[in-house]
């Protein structure tokens, strides 16, 4: 957003750029620097108010200049207000003309608006979820940790254990910072509201590696063990109705009583969009079990460490494991293979859906210039039919810049109706697209409508009347004077090359869009085919969130499932009822090694995911 109110300051006049551009640019970046230190929102604010500012100043100093300087500078700033003065007569007449003509106008107008507005709405995600930076201090020093053993029976790329953690944490040179990370599902209770949220349980130095405060209370430290929790914006204002006096109380959180210590700003949801709530947890050198592999973690790295050193000197230190932790002889085998895989944070949050939304808006650029093609052969079909008109202006002594202006003013008002039109479809297209995107996209609630994609908006407008409008402008800039003798039409052999080239390139393009959306079409109805190995017709699902006081071990919990599902069965209409920890396709499972007879090594041992069922969910399940 900085870059964008520092490139505003090129709308002002050259010489006032040569006198106070650089003092501008300077105290703009410093006031946005101090207005981000406060929060996203005091930054968002900060560039929309400094942006409509800027717009204003700037059309105010070429149409009536606060500064003159010298002599020169008054005759040129004389000069330019000429000019806009020239184009501004040209956009009335244009005006003029266009209401004569409200079928092309509508037509030409609806096309580009229609087009710029999907391109807009889709830029507007793509800067929210991709080109947005990590809330987070100094982000790019930000990294994921995971591990990789090619030759073991464990997944292609698997999470880290604890020994990781602390061994790293104690002995790399190039970490300034690090903290588990994982994310599950589980019970709160809050008065009378009980629901299974998603939570967290990193270590506390989750919130020293991403370099966050909270807004309200304090971080979690060593003393607390885990009977607290920090609490996110979102669950303290859903929940808790933004009631500062939260910080203090005590709650039952995945079955212990504990004490919310801090409420996060609202740009902090780490790991996960929907993370609710995070658990304080330390990982103790003494009394770990090698091997569990099922946490991530996060690092800061120190200033000019690059991905690949740190992966080298991760693997090296992995390999000390095994002396000090022990193990079993599968697990040493494993840190013999083992490799550790970083990567960039963003790269690492953003990595699945990075590629699929540059394809969308690559396909919305080429539906784009679809229509700058039509657009312009619109244009080149008008100008045919105003040559006479163009050929009398010149004859009279109007000159070819004249006659280029006065062509590029009507692509100017159809464009700068487009982008009317374009901002009006992405007010209302964002909600649904918003409402439709799947679930997982991060950081897509906060794609809005804000400056930056207005600025987008008007700034492909700009660009289509240039593409749309110059071609025709210039050719129209050459009338043909013979049209003058005969009053006729005149001929136009030879003088379609440019319709005709633009025919191919639109012929090109569609071409292109359309294998496109046939592959991906093809590849929408392959993947409603799939068969998830189970049934999902007249198949409900829900979470139930069971909390009192008689709910104290786990035979509690049975005999309250037990009966819950035996209700169940007596509705009118159930034919049967299972109980399952994680829904299909919807909760991640934990692994835990298994072993069968057959295995010959002692130590073989293979991950598998594992979860817990009661009742008749294989048949519920089909």
């Amino acid at each position: 957003m900085k870059s964008v109110l520092l490139h505003l300051v090129s709308l002002f006049p050259r010489l006032f750029r040569e006198h106070f551009g650089d003092d501008l640019r300077t105290h703009i970046a410093h006031d946005y620097d101090s207005a981000l230190a406060q929060g996203t929102a005091a930054a968002r604010w900060f560039t929309l108010t400094t942006g409509a500012d800027l717009v204003r100043s700037a059309i105010a100093e070429h149409i009536r200049p606060a500064w003159h300087g010298t002599p020169g500078i008054q005759l040129e700033h004389e000069a330019m207000s000429s000019t806009m003065q020239e184009w501004a007569r040209d956009i009335r007449f244009a005006l003029r003309t266009l209401g004569r003509s409200r079928a092309f106008t509508l037509v030409a107008a609806g096309t580009l608006g229609l087009a710029i507005g999907v391109t807009s709405s889709m830029y507007g995600v793509v800067d929210a979820v991709l080109l947005e930076p990590l809330p987070y201090a100094n982000a790019d020093r930000l990294v994921s940790v995971s591990a990789t053993a090619p030759g073991s029976n464990l997944p292609e790329e698997f999470g880290v254990s604890n020994e990781f953690f602390v061994h790293y944490k104690e002995r790399s040179r190039l970490l300034e910072d690090l903290s588990t990370s994982n994310s599950f599902t589980s019970t709160m209770r809050a008065g009378d509201r009980v629901e299974r949220i998603r939570m967290s349980e990193p270590t506390n130095s989750l919130f020293s590696t991403l370099g966050v405060k909270p807004i309200l209370g304090r971080l979690p430290v060593a003393a607390d063990g885990d009977k607290v929790v920090v609490i996110s914006h979102a669950l303290w204002s859903s929940w808790f109705g933004r009631d500062s006096s939260v910080v203090g109380r005590t709650y039952s959180v995945s079955g212990q009583q504990r004490t919310v210590i801090a409420v996060m700003g609202p740009e902090f949801m780490y790991p996960n969009e929907d993370t609710m709530l995070w658990i304080a947890s330390e990982i103790s050198p003494t009394g770990i079990t090698p091997g569990r592999f099922e946490s991530s973690l996060v690092a800061r790295v120190k200033a000019g460490t690059t991905p690949e050193a740190l992966a080298a000197e991760l693997t090296r230190l992995s390999k000390e494991l095994p002396a000090r932790f022990g193990g079993s002889a599968n697990y040493a085998k494993v840190i013999e293979q083992h490799s550790a895989i970083v990567r960039p944070l963003e790269e690492q949050m953003l990595g699945e859906v990075s590629r699929p939304l540059w394809v969308v808006f690559g396909a919305t650029a080429i539906v784009l210039l679809i229509a700058c093609f039509n657009v312009a052969n619109l244009f080149m079909v008008r100008t045919e039919g105003r040559h006479r008109e163009l050929a009398v202006r010149g004859a009279i002594g109007a000159s070819r810049s004249q006659l280029v202006r006065l062509q590029m003013a009507e692509a100017i008002v159809v464009a700068s109706l487009a982008a009317l039109f374009a901002l009006a479809i992405a007010w209302a297209g964002l909600p649904l697209f918003i409402e439709a995107a799947p679930e997982g996209v991060p950081r897509i609630s906060g794609v809005g409508i804000d400056l930056q994609l207005v600025t987008f908006t008007l700034g492909i407008a700009f660009l289509t009347a240039l593409a749309c409008g110059l071609v025709p402008a210039v050719r129209a800039s050459r009338p043909d004077l013979t049209r003058l003798r005969d009053g006729t039409r005149g001929t136009t052999q030879g003088r379609h090359w440019g319709r005709n080239g633009l025919i191919v390139a639109q012929t090109a393009f569609a071409l292109v869009l359309l294998i496109g959306s046939g592959l991906l079409i093809r590849s929408f109805e392959k993947l409603s085919n799939v068969d998830p190995g189970y049934s999902t017709k007249d198949i409900f699902t829900f979470q139930i969130a069971p909390e009192n006081e008689g709910l104290i071990d786990g035979p509690s919990y049975a005999r309250f499932e037990m009966n819950f599902m035996e209700r169940l069965r007596a509705l009118p209409g159930v034919q049967s009822v299972g109980l399952v920890e994680n829904v299909p396709l919807n909760e991640g499972t934990r692994t835990r090694p298994f072993r069968t007879e057959s295995m010959q090594d002692a130590d073989a041992v293979v991950r598998v995911g594992v979860t817990f069922a009661a009742g008749d969910y294989h048949t519920t399940m089909g």
